[in-house]
């Protein structure tokens, strides 16, 4: 199945239950996120399976048999880049990727977005005031992030010197928080 494919085919499932799931979500104070509810009563890979935004990073965490970490108890922080972030790399650098053999290094990429607490965004604002306008970021997939302040918006430097912007913030999860961003961060390399 090629990559295209796989994205093409859980697209059209999620787009079917996000509908029906849209509409009690009112009440909730959780932010949309790719046209779908987030409910803070669901982990964090129920409510990611929702979001037309997410659907590559949906297929990369089941490629490197991270789902079961994500729907465990937590808490986690994950910052979630959205199919335009992952569409920065190329088709076939993101096709090799999803390959079985390259499995430990997916899984490397993902957990850099990881953050095993649950860091709502004033919590992060305030840990960047209290270190002087940076503060580093430890990830479970071993990557030190920098997080600092664009204004009012987070944003989060890689071990490469890439940066990402949190463009949707503090959506609650059952297992901890989802912060969106546009860029997919990388291990040192």
């Amino acid at each position: 199945m090629t990559f295209k494919t796989l994205i093409t085919t859980t697209l059209a499932a999620t787009t079917l239950a996000g509908a029906a799931l849209a509409e009690s979500h009112a009440g909730t104070d959780n932010p949309m996120v790719g046209g779908a509810a987030m409910f803070p009563d669901r982990t964090i890979v129920e409510n990611a399976v929702n979001s037309a935004d997410h659907t590559t990073l949906v297929a990369a965490v089941q490629a490197a048999d991270l789902v079961d970490t994500l729907n465990s108890e937590g808490p986690f922080t994950v910052f979630a880049p959205t199919n335009a972030a992952f569409a920065m790399i190329s088709e076939d650098s993101l096709t090799a990727l999803l390959q079985p053999e390259a499995k430990a290094q997916l899984a490397q990429i993902l957990t850099c977005h990881v953050v095993a607490a649950n860091a709502m965004s004033d919590a992060i604002a305030g840990m960047i005031a209290d270190d002087g306008g940076t503060h580093p970021v430890q990830t479970v997939g071993g990557c030190t992030l920098q997080a600092k302040m664009d204004g009012s918006t987070i944003t989060l430097t890689d071990e490469n010197g890439r940066e990402a912007n949190v463009t949707i913030a503090d959506v609650r999860q059952s297992n901890g928080v989802i912060h969106v961003i546009d860029r997919v961060l990388l291990p040192a390399q």
